[in-house]
């Protein structure tokens, strides 16, 4: 009994190390089996001490050494594997050898046996998915259990003499398997609380994180303003509690929420000198009131007692601006929130150059409409205006009549700066451009609208049929000595079992060459237009029968433009 409890003293002080270690980063790479170097370097380096570490901390009976040393080549092998656990128990095996001893030899093997051992248990549970049984203290007792009756079988099989092996097993088997065994089980226990710790922190993290991001997606597509940096700033203060919450440009308070928004007013001038530092120097600041003081800059009675000050960079690691989380006074700020703000920053940054990307390829989309518009209007008006005055001669009423199609035709390009109409809208003011058309080639142009009535209420991309239309005219039907037809059709159609818009304009000319580029960008900025809102798959597509006829033809998903239909509801 006195070996068992001077046994059980000196695992106390290796237990105690064992606590002390697991508040530093080195603990880290035990709380997981991920297999990789890093982590098999971390628990070989560790175990090794350990194990060493068990072996001077032992007690001197018979001219051997009663220890834990065990405890180090089982844990080694079951959190890095057998590599680890023969490494470790090698290791500290040669350290014992080298203490000599008549058991000194049976030591050496038996710390190496040990640490395989362990090692093939790590296996055994890894190839059937248990890896959470590796970290359960229960296991850990069997496994040093198992292990300690394999050196005591070893010490008898390797020591000589024998009777003096036996006489040392007899003394030292009961205070050794319990010492071990309970120290192993102490030890996993140590190693679980600290990964539950871990995976608690991460999940609050993530949780956070998540939330954070899934709440503010889309609110800086309106641009880096102060709306929208009050809209983050408020779900920021919200999901982290914090006392508060600021986001600035470079020179001036976007957005304050929390303790202090009675004085720390949007619009106003950046006072803080360590903002203007983060800006300046592009740098992380943390005034957190006791290393580095922190007093507010606008007013002496503050409450705020330390700031995090994180800058939002922007391409090219410029400074956008920052955000700055608060705690008041007699609050430190808890490492989740500090890592989080580091966090946000980026993803901050990330959501305002998005923001500022999509409004780039606003302004992109109503160039190219106005580069539509452009193409269409000088030569349609040229034309339309020498069909009017040849018209009016003979048949005032029905000039006029023409006059009053093309000005509803110049009023609806006017109003097509807004991202989709109806089908129904687009067809009025395809049929506005055909109405001049028809009285310019008289009887030799005929047109059909052969589109479902179920889709004139669906939403189409603006400014996409009327292009195509008149290229049919102009570059088909206008060059045949016969007459002309174009066809306008509209189905729904299912493709891979999706419900598909399919719009076609057909003439019976069949000039069409995809060689010819000279009148091309029109239609390549419709398809472009249309790949960009739908992606690939969808577009224009352009097929011709030479002399027979020439398909243009657009194809667009209806439950995009259902979502459409109802976010221009909203």
């Amino acid at each position: 009994m006195e070996l068992i409890f001077s046994l059980l003293q000196q695992l106390s002080v290796y237990l105690v190390i064992a606590y002390l270690l697991s508040k530093t980063p080195l603990f880290m790479p035990l709380t997981t089996v991920s297999g990789h170097f890093s982590q098999r370097l971390a628990c070989y380096v560790l175990f090794s001490l350990f194990c060493i570490l068990g072996t001077y901390f032992g007690l001197a009976i018979e001219n051997a050494i009663a220890n834990t040393r065990a405890i180090g080549a089982v844990m080694g092998g079951l959190l890095g594997g057998p590599l680890v656990g023969f490494a470790v128990g090698l290791t500290g095996g040669l350290h014992r050898y080298s203490m000599g001893g008549f058991t000194d030899t049976a030591c050496a093997i038996s710390t190496t046996a040990e640490g395989l051992l362990g090692g093939l248990i790590h296996r055994y549970y890894m190839r059937r998915g248990l890896v959470d049984k590796i970290f359960q203290p229960g296991v850990a007792f069997v496994v040093l259990l198992m292990a300690e009756l394999l050196q005591m079988s070893i010490i008898l099989l390797v020591a000589r003499p024998f009777e003096q092996a036996l006489s040392l097993v007899s003394a030292i088997v009961l205070p050794m398997i319990t010492a071990n065994a309970l120290g192993g089980a102490l030890f996993m226990s140590i190693i679980q609380d600290r990964k539950a710790i871990y995976e608690k922190y991460s999940a609050a993290f993530s949780s956070k994180a998540l939330k954070i991001a899934e709440r503010s997606v889309g609110i800086f597509n309106g641009g880096f303003n102060q709306q929208s940096s009050r809209q983050i700033a408020k779900i920021i203060y919200e999901e982290t509690g914090v006392g508060a919450v600021a986001i600035t440009d470079r020179d001036k308070i976007l957005a304050f929420i929390g303790i202090g928004d009675d004085h720390h007013l949007p619009g106003t001038l950046i006072s803080s000198a360590y903002t203007k530092q983060a800006i300046e120097n592009c740098e992380l600041i943390y005034a957190d009131g006791y290393e580095i003081a922190y007093q507010c800059s606008i007013d002496n009675r503050c409450k705020l007692g330390s700031a995090l000050i994180i800058p939002l960079l922007g391409g090219e690691d410029k400074v956008l601006g920052t955000i700055k989380l608060y705690e008041p006074k007699q609050k430190l700020f808890s490492s989740i929130n500090r890592s989080l703000g580091e966090g946000l920053a980026k993803l901050l940054s990330n959501q305002i150059l998005t923001g500022r990307y999509i409004e780039q390829q606003t302004l992109l989309t109503q160039a190219e409409l106005r580069l539509l518009q452009a193409q269409v209007n000088p030569h349609f008006l040229f034309n339309a205006l020498n069909t009017i005055s040849a018209v009016i001669r003979r048949d005032p009423d029905k000039a006029r009549e023409l006059i009053q199609h093309l000005s509803q035709f110049f009023r609806r390009n006017l109003k097509q700066n807004i991202e989709s109409v109806t089908i129904k809208e687009e067809l009025a003011h395809v049929r506005a451009y055909l109405e001049v058309e028809l009285a310019r080639f008289s009887d030799r142009l005929q047109v059909a609208f052969l589109v479902d009535e179920k889709l004139l209420d669906v939403m189409v991309p603006t400014f996409t049929l009327q292009p195509l239309v008149e290229n049919a005219i102009k570059h088909g039907t206008a060059n045949l000595l016969a007459d002309g037809k174009v066809e306008i059709k509209g189905e729904l159609v299912h493709l891979a079992d999706k419900p598909v818009i399919v719009l076609q304009v057909i003439d019976n000319a069949g000039t069409y060459s995809p060689k010819d580029k000279s009148d091309g960008l029109g239609l390549q900025i419709v398809d472009k237009r249309l790949k960009n809102a739908f992606g690939q798959q969808y577009g224009l597509q352009i097929s011709c029968k030479a002399d027979i006829y020439t398909k243009a033809e657009i194809t667009f998903p209806l439950l995009a433009m259902i979502k459409q239909v109802e976010k221009v509801n909203a």
